[in-house]
């Protein structure tokens, strides 16, 4: 629809000038509560709400009587507050998204009323809302204008202290609205969609809602939270769209659906942030805390902790796409080894079916004879086999007719409601079901198959879109469509712990809930500088959503300007690799030869970048420990340790990797940047030179075999202290730790195993 600046419906994305028989929507305001009380733990307000009228002048329609709805109102714990509302729909209590921590227990509230206020405070005495009844001291002079509409006036407390205001009178005058409180969106007669805002201040920021290409702040933009192939990473467009956020004020919003939902983060109004949501609810969690990382954490005990990848999973992962045979495999396999190239994963895309691309789950028999063989040997020799598949199946699959006649598919209903590219559900006949529960057990015993003969890793592909024009056992398509993310992980991290006691996926769609299910990685960015740059971006904002383990593809997925051929240049080779270095997993794939041996002027470099990596091991392991319990990721953006610090919530090309290390990837052939160090005491990785904290570096410049990283002063870096081809050559009682203080002299100088 075309913009028309007419405040509020801009965001609404209705247009107000059709006319009612068409259709059109009719907006419904919350007005000032009318009645209170308790409910179980809770309590529950009865908010009436008033139609407006059908034009760009926001007004009561008074000729259409109020409909009343509750407000549920729920605390768990002080630092966790429920606000919800179903307009003729009923809130659900649990879902796939949720997974609450067993010492999350909903405490009980009271309230205490008087004629112009009504408190809610929990069972410490603790206020945790405030609904103002009172009228607005206004000074009559003029009559020119009628008086404000009556809106609902609440302010939250997630925590007893942290305010967060419902946006009651964002207008110019009274019929001139940008923001509106609360309010639902009636179509055909039936509440069709919800909406909410909150105040924003003047300098408040805001962070995460998923994996977001943009920059730190995300203040001024508006987000569709619609899961879709990315294609790339320097777009809107995204395939992991989580809805929560950050704000620097130190609160944290989830909002509990699947359903399509926008956010306008200080945008449509600069002092709004506004939610709409394609159905007739809100349930929303308020969650208020001291720092980023608590927050991230109380988010966390709604929606789940991950576990710690295998140990195997943090080495390199070598792949393109595709390799097409045993012999490939092999030959690449050998050549690494022999050539001193350490490495823990080789991963085959799409090239191991009958057919490229035709995922049927099986080996193609003439050119991997014998799979069990196959796969036993690479492990012999220290490799772990990763292979790719996606949840569509085509008409020509071996069990297409299989997966029609028992319902496993989403069965097509004729319309014609998808988007997409040449690698989206367009291509194939239908999409694995996974709310129903016999398809998902149906799927677990395909990968079960493939498990049981070695393989360690399912690459979940795709999974951000499905057949919207199909119909699915348990859930609408327009509410899968975001959640189908979490349920196609879950089912393969299942199997895979259950088969192997390894719990890995390698992922990338997202939705709230799919962290529990690690790795994901950051889609086809461009084998390019800007494509490494909205890597990064992507990386801190999903780390700022809840994600605490994150790759990305190595260097980049596809070519530019060819998609396919393009010359992948030295210097981005081994600047995306040093970034890779420093990120929880590494893996190699794009369109074309990803190899480091055909890359022979930089070679001996990527070795020792990938020896560094082994080396570093003891000490990311230990920083993924800590992303199971903590809100913290393994990449983390400068704010979770500088909230103060205004800089940093600005800053999208560097960031904390793990506790103690400061990176800064070099994302230019200048070999020079500007470098931002935070407070505290810094010690240059690679050289030893000593840093003082909160100051900008200028035009820092790092040679090729170095780039700009940082370590805090007086950590106790634990290292591995010998060379070797694999994880599984590993023995982690022969740890050895590295005091960075003044007698350091650069890593290169103290492990004396990397040439």
């Amino acid at each position: 629809m075309k913009l028309t600046n007419h405040q509020f419906f801009d965001f609404l994305d209705f247009d107000t000038n059709l006319p009612l028989e068409q259709g059109i929507s009719r907006l419904w305001k919350a007005c000032k509560p009318i009645a209170i009380n308790q409910s179980d733990l809770g309590i529950v307000l009865t908010v009436p709400f008033q139609c407006q009228l059908l034009s760009n002048e926001i007004a009561p329609d008074t000729s259409v009587e109020q409909k009343n709805y509750q407000v549920c109102l729920q605390a768990f714990g002080s630092k966790i507050l429920r606000v919800s509302i179903g307009f003729d729909k009923e809130i659900m209590q649990t879902s796939d998204m949720l997974d609450i921590a067993s010492d999350v227990k909903e405490t009980k509230l009271s309230f205490e009323k008087s004629q112009e206020v009504w408190v809610v405070k929990d069972a410490d005495g603790v206020k945790r809302a405030v609904f103002n009844l009172s009228d607005s001291e206004i000074d009559y002079w003029s009559d020119l204008l009628p008086n404000p509409e009556e809106s609902m006036e609440a302010t939250f407390y997630p925590d007893g202290k942290k305010e967060v205001v419902v946006s009651a009178y964002d207008q110019f005058f009274p019929n001139r609205m940008d923001a509106m409180c609360l309010s639902f969106i009636e179509k055909n007669g039936k509440p069709n969609k919800a909406s909410i805002s909150f105040h924003a201040k003047a300098d408040e920021k805001f962070v995460g809602t998923g994996e977001r290409f943009s920059k730190m702040d995300l203040s001024g933009h508006t987000f569709q939270l619609k899961n879709q192939d990315g294609q790339g990473v320097n777009n809107k467009r995204t395939y992991k769209n989580i809805p929560f956020y950050l704000s620097s004020e130190m609160y944290g919003m989830f909002l509990h659906t699947s359903s399509y939902c926008k956010f306008s983060m200080a945008d449509f109004s600069t002092r709004s942030v506004q939610l709409l949501v394609e159905e007739p609810i809100l349930d929303i969690f308020l969650i208020g805390e001291d720092t980023p990382e608590k927050i991230i954490y109380q988010y966390k005990k709604l929606t789940g902790f991950p576990v710690v990848p295998p140990l195997w999973s943090f080495g390199v992962w070598m792949s393109k796409m595709t390799y097409f045979s045993e012999d490939e495999v092999n030959e690449i396999c050998d050549r690494l080894r022999n050539e001193d190239f350490p490495c823990d994963v080789i991963h085959l895309d799409t090239g191991w079916f009958k057919t490229d691309w035709l995922c049927e789950w099986k080996f193609n028999s003439e050119r991997f004879p014998d799979p069990e063989r196959f796969v036993s040997n690479l492990k012999k020799n220290g490799y772990r086999v990763s292979l790719w598949q996606m949840p569509y199946i085509s008409e020509q699959a071996e069990q297409y007719e299989e997966a029609k006649n028992e319902n496993y598919i989403g069965t097509l209903n004729g319309q014609v409601l998808q988007g997409g590219s040449n690698f989206s559900t367009l291509d194939y006949a239908g999409t694995i079901d996974f709310t129903n529960p016999k398809a998902v057990e149906w799927y677990k015993d395909l990968l079960r198959k493939l498990l049981k003969m070695g393989v360690a890793c399912i690459k979940t592909d795709f999974g951000e879109e499905i057949h919207l024009d199909a119909d699915y056992q348990n859930m609408a398509p327009e509410f899968l469509n975001n959640l189908y993310a979490l349920l196609y992980q879950k089912a393969a991290f299942e199997v895979t712990q259950e088969v192997s006691g390894e719990g890995v996926v390698w992922a990338r769609a997202g939705w709230a809930g799919c962290q529990r299910y690690p790795i994901h990685w950051g889609g086809d960015a461009a084998a390019s500088w800007d494509g490494m740059a909205g890597s990064l971006k992507g990386g801190l904002h999903l780390g700022l959503s809840g994600f605490g383990f994150w790759s990305h593809d190595v260097p980049g997925f596809h070519g530019v300007p060819n998609f396919m051929n393009s010359i992948i240049p030295d210097d981005l080779y081994v600047r995306w690799t040093q970034f890779g270095v420093f990120t929880s997993h590494i893996r190699y794939h794009g369109t074309s030869k990803r190899e480091p041996y055909y890359y022979p002027k930089i070679a001996s470099t990527i070795r020792k970048w990938w020896k560094l990596r082994y080396a570093l091991l003891p000490y990311i392991i230990k920083q993924g420990e800590k992303t199971t319990s903590t809100g913290f990721p393994v990449l983390r953006a400068l704010l979770m340790h500088h909230q103060d610090d205004k800089m940093c919530w600005h800053l999208d090309d560097q960031y904390y990797f793990g506790d103690d290390f400061l990176i800064a990837p070099m994302m230019n052939s200048e070999n020079k940047r500007d470098v931002y160090l935070p407070e505290g005491n810094w010690i240059n990785f690679f050289t030893g030179e000593y840093f003082k904290g909160q100051q900008w570096l200028k035009s820092f410049e790092a040679p090729m075999q170095d780039m700009p990283v940082w370590i805090k002063q007086n950590t106790i870096l634990p290292i591995y202290p010998e060379a070797v081809n694999c994880t599984d050559e590993m023995d982690m009682n022969k740890v050895a730790q590295i005091k960075i203080d003044k007698s350091f002299k650069g890593i290169w100088n103290h492990i004396d195993f990397i040439e």
